[in-house]
């Protein structure tokens, strides 16, 4: 997808991430202190924002009159979210299913903190599915909570700063010195699946996936049996250069030239030759060839001394 922002924003953007990297613990420090707030929008705006750091949610409050009935953090119903104190062996743990931006479903559970999962149970007492979960919240207000803690901060920043955070986390750990270059290539594929998993960013699945995974796997099958193959025909290059450094090491220092030309009766090694269909020129050279063709041409491989 084309980009819509210029070179100077993009850069901007990503310089931001940066200096909210440098200022990150301060600002969860801050906003953590507001979950125990007597304040409800206080408490409501933290708890927010811990959600939308911990799990890059949209803010929300975005959409168009007319459009699909999409939701983000601030605009999050309770029918959205369901609490379990225990589940699949961890505790605390809060459940989303609601429709993102461009109507792409958000499903996800996760582990939070228990003043989290408290003030959620809070936010949800006494009201129906319909009702929203935060009462006083909405993104201007979130937002502006976040500008006073660090001049520009916005819900989107957070996005931004986990995205780019994931991604170096994970490339660090996924690349290896030792790698090939694809290898390195499905590292980084790999760390930026990471980060479109983090930011829900799905998509449906390509008209010809299926078709093109078959013509790939049968690529694969074909380049397999082709190996396979030529891991044979190597296995035999390499058996027959063993067999030759054995053969030079053993004669280094004996003439079986003047054996084979004065004392072998060449008869015995033509049958030899005929009897395991071994080509004649692989024991004689051209001079013996020459000088026992009279053997060559009546001995037969019923021959024996």
């Amino acid at each position: 997808m084309r980009s819509k922002t210029t070179p100077q924003e993009d850069f901007a953007k990503f310089e931001f991430a940066r200096l909210l990297k440098r200022n990150i613990k301060y600002v969860r420090r801050e906003y953590k202190k507001k979950l125990t707030s007597q304040n409800i929008v206080d408490r409501e705006k933290a708890t927010a924002v811990y959600l939308i750091d911990k799990l890059s949610l949209r803010a929300g409050n975005e959409k168009d009159a007319g459009t699909a009935d999409t939701v983000g953090c601030c605009s999050l119903r309770v029918e959205h979210v369901t609490l379990d104190k225990e589940k699949d062996g961890q505790d605390f743990v809060v459940s989303f299913d609601f429709l993102g931006k461009d109507s792409i479903r958000y499903i996800n559970s996760v582990p939070v903190e228990k003043q989290v999962f408290k003030n959620l149970k809070l936010f949800m007492e006494n009201k129906q599915p319909g009702d929203d979960l935060f009462d006083s919240l909405n993104t201007t207000l979130l937002n502006k909570y976040l500008n006073d803690l660090v001049q520009c901060l916005t819900a989107k920043g957070f996005r931004t700063y986990n995205a780019f955070n994931t991604l170096q986390e994970q490339l660090d750990l996924l690349t290896k010195e030792d790698m090939s270059i694809p290898e390195k290539i499905l590292a980084y594929n790999r760390a930026n699946r990471e980060v479109a998993i983090l930011c829900n960013h799905q998509r449906a699945v390509l008209k010809g996936f299926s078709k093109s995974m078959e013509n790939l796997k049968a690529k694969i099958d074909e380049k397999r049996y082709r190996i396979k193959n030529m891991k044979k025909k190597l296995e035999k290059q390499l058996k027959k250069l063993e067999l030759q450094a054995t053969d030079k090491e053993e004669n280094k220092n004996l003439s079986l030239g003047t054996s084979k030309l004065n004392y072998l009766d060449p008869r015995i090694g033509v049958a030899w030759c005929k009897k395991w269909d071994i080509p004649v020129e692989k024991i004689f050279n051209k001079t013996q060839r020459d000088k026992f063709r009279w053997a060559i041409e009546m001995g037969g491989p019923e021959y024996k001394f």
